[in-house]
């Protein structure tokens, strides 16, 4: 079990490492369709905490794992929408604001 413990927390710095480099090197003209795919990535995420939540026989512990998983999935998939709109409205004429 130790050994699993060890090379699930190598691959998550791994990933870690590799996301940062990933982000790092996209445009800024690019950032806004990421940050969709993300919000979608999200979205999946919170269906399956959903389902996993109203799982009837899970104990007490599934019960609460899955009730963060959905608050913490919902808080990313609204923040990440706020973002892209407040992101989306910096290219907009103050013409087209108005309407």
């Amino acid at each position: 079990m130790g050994d699993n413990i060890e090379l699930l927390a190598f691959l998550f710095v791994i990933a870690m490492f590799l996301g940062l480099e990933l982000i790092a090197k996209v445009p800024a003209t690019l950032h806004t369709p990421l940050m969709s795919g993300s919000n979608a990535i999200s979205g999946i995420t919170l269906i399956g905490a959903i389902a996993v939540a109203g799982l009837a026989d899970s104990g007490l512990a599934t019960a609460l794992l899955a009730f963060l998983a959905v608050v913490l999935a919902t808080v990313n998939v609204v923040g990440g929408y706020l973002v892209t709109d407040r992101m989306l409205k910096m290219f907009k004429s103050r013409n087209d604001l108005r309407r």
